[in-house]
């Protein structure tokens, strides 16, 4: 089964052109669960477990891989489901992002399949906080659920989000010229992350669902007769998101004279060079790996300084 992500460098290409690819698996029965093969480094049968006491409940154990310790969390428990039965039976996905490295278990993985984000829908509007689900597709006729793993991963790590003194400080003083910040971000856990580190420097944040939603704001702002910078000063941004990636946003924002000159930050789960490639082929400012609410403040205030002096200046397109 670890060869079923082999030649995984090569996907990247697919990165840009509002494409993406789910590696599939099931946790009991036959329902079918998604989750984004760029966060995925291999699937293996479950090796023996080392329990620790006084861990999440969730945690079932932990293996070193590599020479790397790693917890082992139990999907299904963890999205509100009935433990997975014996470990052993399992598969675990060991998945790298938010700058962490964890397996999650799995009752069997099914396959990879390569489709468009545009087929990617949000989930029913009417699921509520508790929901685990970030997309939902269909699959030749069956619904495949694509969960939201940066909020399993928060509830296990419980990450704070308190901004050193003096960012706040600076912020504050920054943020007495500034306008509103677009957030764009699929996952609830995510866009309130960042909502709450902005509130801690003094700005708003408004929120938008995925890329098609953030360009419809955006656009709807500036048909209200007002320039755009008079509206918002900077735009933060997830990558994957249903219908409409961050790459594709930023490109048709670049794209767009009205909107071309605003401040983008690609803020993503996912580390790595090609993701900071990208960001600058498609014309964003910045690429900041998820989630340092320091880091990110630094990020912000560092483009709100450029934007108040009028230095911006996107990356051309290529």
């Amino acid at each position: 089964m670890a060869g079923i992500l082999d030649g995984i460098d090569l996907r990247t290409r697919l990165a840009g052109q509002n494409r993406m690819e789910l590696l599939l698996f099931r946790l009991h029965g036959r329902r079918l669960f998604g989750i984004n093969v760029f966060k995925v480094r291999e699937v293996v049968q479950c090796p023996p477990l080392n329990v620790l006491p006084q861990s999440h409940a969730v945690v079932r154990g932990v293996v070193t891989v590599r020479g790397q310790t790693i917890p082992v969390i139990d999907l299904s428990m963890a999205i509100g489901g009935a433990a997975l039965p014996d470990p052993a039976q399992c598969f675990m996905v060991i998945t790298e992002f938010n700058r962490a490295v964890q397996g999650f278990l799995v009752g069997g993985v099914d396959r990879i399949v390569n489709m468009l984000w545009q087929d990617v829908l949000p989930p029913p509007r009417g699921l509520g906080r508790n929901s685990y689900m970030t997309a939902v597709t269909n699959l030749d006729g069956q619904l495949v659920e694509i969960i939201d793993v940066e909020k399993v991963l928060s509830e296990v790590q419980q990450i704070g989000i308190h901004v050193e003194q003096g960012l706040i400080d600076a912020g504050h003083e920054v943020g007495k010229s500034t306008h509103a910040v677009l957030v764009v971000d699929d996952s609830s856990v995510a866009r309130n992350q960042v909502r709450r580190t902005l509130e801690q420097l003094g700005i708003e944040a408004v929120t938008a669902r995925d890329g098609r939603d953030g360009l419809a704001q955006l656009q709807a702002m500036v048909e209200r007769g007002r320039p755009i910078g008079e509206q918002v000063s900077l735009v933060i941004s997830d990558i994957e998101m249903p219908e409409m990636d961050g790459y594709t946003m930023t490109t048709a924002i670049r794209n767009d004279s009205r909107l071309s000159g605003l401040y983008i930050i690609l803020h993503s789960s996912l580390s790595g060079g090609f993701n900071e490639s990208l960001t600058r082929k498609v014309g964003a400012n910045r690429f900041l790996p998820k989630f340092s609410p320091d880091e990110l403040a630094s990020v912000v205030l560092e483009g709100l300084r450029e934007v108040e002096q009028g230095a911006v200046s996107p990356s051309p397109l290529s």
